[in-house]
């Protein structure tokens, strides 16, 4: 596990490279944290790169293009949180949060910010790794998704994963992008919070059911003409969502 600056010895043996070579910016002010994961992607197959602090993060960001940002949350000049604000303000990359375990607040509020998971300090390079897949791997369109879905005002480009509601195109982060297009591929379905977290979050996230219910409050504040009385994400009381089409 990684605590502070004390690392114990891992292998990675049955971390798989990725399909392609992607890149990944790891941004934590704490050196030997952000080589060990650098180190660990990039015998995963990954071309990584390390900032120190927010400003950094931001400069590089800007100058490599990656494709997924490890984030802390406690940076010196910028914080995590926003860093990542200014990373979503055109979409951004994706972003996986770095939080300690008493900062669920700050977890909270970035994944309403548009983070796409996190993982609690201490953990294992070998999970962070396979999170990191996780959350690529979703930036391949599913041969099942390979068309425009279109809903009373909402259209849903699972190709391009592009979304418009009311003529507007909006910007989503993948997680959000990824559980709309799973409820739309599968109208009138009843989902509970926890069947949501299996299918698109994957079974090896470790988060609880609030993560969905906070991507949800996102996705309608994005794309319903009235969120306090949502059109197309519907809450099944008791049970979970369903996707009315």
């Amino acid at each position: 596990m990684i605590a502070g600056a004390r690392v114990m010895a891992e292998t990675i043996a049955g971390v798989g490279p990725p399909d392609g070579r992607r890149s990944v910016l790891v941004v934590d002010d704490e050196p030997t944290i952000a080589e060990v994961v650098a180190r660990y992607l990039d015998r995963a197959g990954y071309d990584s790169a390390i900032a120190g602090d927010g400003p950094e993060a931001l400069r590089l960001a800007a100058e490599l293009e990656p494709d997924l940002v490890v984030l802390d949350l406690m940076l010196p000049g910028i914080d995590g949180l926003e860093v990542l604000r200014r990373l979503r303000e055109n979409g951004g990359p994706a972003v996986i949060l770095l939080t300690a375990k008493g900062e669920q607040d700050d977890r909270i509020t970035g994944l309403r910010s548009g983070a796409d998971d996190y993982v609690v300090k201490p953990f294992s390079p070998k999970e962070l790794v396979a999170r990191v897949e996780a959350v690529l791997r979703r930036v391949h369109t599913p041969d099942e998704q390979a068309e425009v879905l279109t809903f009373d005002g909402l259209e849903i480009d699972a190709r391009a994963r592009r979304v418009r509601a009311a003529g507007s195109e909006v910007t989503l982060s993948q997680r959000e992008f990824d559980l709309l297009c799973f409820l739309a591929l599968h109208p009138g379905q009843t989902f509970s919070r926890e069947q949501l977290l299996d299918r698109v979050w994957e079974p090896a996230f470790q988060g609880d059911t609030s993560t969905v219910t906070v991507h949800v409050r996102r996705l309608r504040a994005k794309i319903e003409p009235d969120p306090e009385r949502p059109r197309f994400i519907q809450t099944v009381w008791g049970v979970g969502y369903r996707f009315e089409a």
